[in-house]
């Protein structure tokens, strides 16, 4: 696999998940990585978790902690999870995260830090009204005229007779817009809906979004229909066009698409086919088809990917890699976060690595991997 592991988070005790994060440049020049860090004894999506930091002040290649930085019990909450780390106007260190109130409330809230990390301002709610929004880590972007937009996925409430029952697994799309750094937010006029909801239970979840050029957005999102789906907007995330399959064949997976120091594309994500579906026993695992991790390049912005010959960074068939976060160091590095559990930490996303490669081996030609893995070129 090209570069090395850096760092492995691994479960513990009274530690049951690491999991995704985001990393920043600090003003100091340090690097600190955010992420969810459960408590407890369970990994459950809705148990108790907190985010904690590390920091590395020699580009990555080692780290020390920092400690708590959100904690969930400050909100009377199930957790707080997925971090999105932002340089803000006035210099400080912006952290966006969900606080999750419970099965019908999840939103997004932020705030700053002006002394690299060790002390943060009040927190400032991005979703003006309640509801369950789902906003995936290093997902928080700022666009060339300053303002800050989150992509989200809403799941609407379900009731019954006797009130609510659960969520609506089907994802729309909504996005929030602050124009004053941070301070006050709203939400953009257009939502995205999946336009064969009929044939999908997940709808569109766990959008993605990234500047073409000024006020040209791409934004994408996982499905069950075998593909990402893209939607584009030619006027800074005001109106949007209708949701379609995108080129990257996907299981649903989130996929992350970052601008390179050089100005291509690079986009990360899980293939198809869903090969690792099944154990040798016939029984569906806990990883849902989330190998091989593999990355390809734009040079063209995003017209165009290598899709049919990407660059495998994880193919462990039992393991499950996903929620991945790209920070670019100053010694022309690529530092990538991401989930990576296998049978030993109960799901795929207990475990959380940091894996370094340098710029040059994006560029390297398919990584000879096992012919299984080929499979996605034949279905």
């Amino acid at each position: 696999m090209p570069g090395k592991i850096i760092l492995d988070l691994a479960p513990a005790p009274g530690n049951p998940r690491n999991s995704e994060g985001a990393m920043i440049r600090l003003s100091d020049g340090r690097i600190l990585y955010a992420y969810s860090r459960y408590c407890g004894d369970s990994n459950d999506d809705h148990a108790p978790g907190d985010i904690w930091g590390i920091v590395s002040s020699d580009e990555g290649d080692t780290w020390e902690e920092l400690g708590i930085i959100v904690d969930h019990n400050d909100y009377s909450s199930q957790n707080v999870m997925s971090v999105s780390l932002l340089k803000m106007q006035d210099g400080s260190t912006g952290i966006f995260y969900l606080v999750k109130w419970g099965p019908h409330d999840l939103r997004t809230m932020f705030k700053r830090s002006y002394d690299c990390g060790r002390t943060w301002t009040e927190p400032v709610c991005c979703m003006p009204y309640s509801g369950y929004f789902v906003v995936n880590n290093d997902r928080v972007v700022r666009l060339s005229d300053g303002s800050i937009i989150i992509p989200a996925a809403l799941h609407r409430t379900l009731y019954g007779p006797n009130g609510p029952i659960g969520n609506d697994g089907r994802g729309e799309i909504h996005f929030f817009v602050s124009r004053d750094d941070g301070f006050t937010w709203a939400e953009n006029p257009c939502l995205v809906v999946m336009p064969h909801l009929r044939h999908s239970h997940s709808g569109l979840q766990e959008p993605g979004l990234v500047e073409l050029s000024p006020g040209n957005l791409w934004c994408w999102a996982r499905t069950d229909l075998g593909y990402q789906y893209e939607t584009f907007s030619i006027d800074g995330g005001l109106s949007w066009s209708a949701a379609e399959p995108s080129a990257f064949s996907s299981p649903c997976s989130p996929m992350t698409v970052k601008r390179m120091p050089d100005g291509r594309l690079l986009a990360i994500w899980n293939p198809k086919p869903n090969y690792n579906g099944r154990d040798a026993d016939g029984h569906i695992d806990l990883n849902a088809g989330r190998t091989p991790l593999v990355c390809a390049l734009s040079s063209d912005n995003g017209k165009t990917f290598n899709t049919a010959k990407p660059l495998v960074l994880e193919n462990d068939l039992n393991a499950g890699f996903c929620y991945i976060s790209a920070f670019f160091t100053w010694d022309d590095s690529v530092l990538l976060s991401y989930c990576a559990g296998g049978p030993e930490d109960g799901n795929c996303l207990s475990r959380t690595r940091i894996r370094k490669l340098s710029l040059a081996e994006l560029d390297l030609p398919l990584a000879e991997i096992e012919p299984k893995l080929h499979l996605w070129h034949q279905l």
